[in-house]
């Protein structure tokens, strides 16, 4: 892709976002999602394949359809209340209309069956922004307009999202649909505790990017898109390869790694609010996606293929591609469990 193109398609995707996050008119808030959507559109095709332009395709629809539901809604609250603020939503109409919306542009259960073939079809930077940047947006109108939902609804598909989350990835052997479920299931994790707590769901947000941003680098680094290639890694890059399969264990929650540290605070907080039933629950559920992420681990170290002594040393002589900034997202995605005391005073 030219330079140029690609430029001004990042700097308008990343105006998308902002003109969401800093409006207060509903109107406003739909441009910037259009914005959005139509600059990723040429990034989700930058492989010019059948493959890509149908995972563009489906995304498109989606997304215009969500769209379409997020206009209604203001519409409805408009001729309700008579302004298009978006912290004054009095109707339930518009604002489980507006529910449904974001949950469809987030990929929330039972909304979520475009993001795991989205993913796949793209290549894996743009899967990384797919899963990262474009959760921003929604996200953001969620955190402001959460006192005026309806906290049953929202709690419905927080369970459903960790629930299809944690089966969808225990079959596959596609790192990026493994990723898409896990997204889910992430998602869901944030969306349990944004009724009690949003300032927590924006906790639980700051770490998912970094953890996605870093595994995504790491697999970057060999192009492995499957649990196969991941195998063979470790001719290759045997260290990349062990660090991977840290993150991806710390990406399940597993202690004493970053990714226990949201999961941890979001079932104390939900415990505090005396919501015990839905906290066993997803904790129990959550153990899905610890499972696909030990059985990666499991499949691709300890039944490693027969290699002969001249592959065994190719690592010595393959230079891997220099990312300055994998280094520290290594280090925020595992190791910054021991900082949980200062992020509570912070909160």
């Amino acid at each position: 892709m030219n330079p140029v193109t690609f430029s001004l398609i990042i700097m308008t995707m990343m105006l998308g976002t902002l003109l969401v996050m800093t409006s207060s008119h509903w109107f406003l808030v739909w441009v910037g999602f259009e914005m959005n959507m139509l600059a990723i559109i040429p990034l989700l095709t930058k492989q010019h394949n059948p493959r890509s332009t149908e995972a563009a395709t489906k995304y498109f629809l989606t997304q215009a359809t969500a769209s379409m539901l997020l206009m209604m809604a203001a519409t409805i609250n408009l001729l309700y209340t008579g302004h298009w603020s978006i912290l004054k939503m009095n109707n339930s109409m518009a604002s489980i209309t507006m529910t449904m919306a974001l949950a469809m542009k987030l990929g929330l259960s039972p909304f979520h069956f475009w993001v795991p073939e989205v993913t796949q079809g793209t290549p894996l930077s743009s899967g990384l922004i797919l899963l990262t940047w474009q959760k921003l947006a929604p996200l953001s109108i969620l955190y402001m307009i959460s006192p005026l939902m309806n906290p049953d609804l929202l709690m419905f598909m927080a369970l459903l999202s960790v629930a299809i989350g944690g089966w969808g990835g225990l079959n596959q052997t596609q790192l990026r649909k493994i990723m898409a479920y896990s997204s889910i299931a992430h998602m869901g994790w944030m969306m349990s505790i944004l009724t009690y707590n949003p300032t927590m769901m924006l906790l639980n947000l700051y770490i998912y990017i970094p953890m996605t941003i870093t595994t995504f680098l790491l697999l970057m680094t060999n192009s492995s898109t499957t649990m196969n290639s991941l195998s063979h890694m470790w001719n290759k890059l045997p260290l990349i390869t062990m660090i991977i399969f840290i993150t991806m264990l710390s990406l399940g929650g597993l202690p004493p790694l970053t990714g226990f540290l949201p999961k941890w605070l979001i079932i104390q907080e939900m415990t505090k609010n005396n919501n015990i039933i839905m906290t066993t629950i997803i904790t129990l559920l959550s153990l899905l996606n610890l499972y696909f992420y030990t059985r990666i681990t499991y499949s691709t170290s300890l039944t490693m293929f027969p290699t002969t002594n001249n592959t065994k040393i190719i690592w010595q002589f393959k230079s891997p591609k220099q990312m300055t900034s994998l280094p520290a997202m290594i280090i925020i995605s595992t190791l910054i469990l021991p900082m949980s005391p200062m992020m509570l005073i912070l909160e």
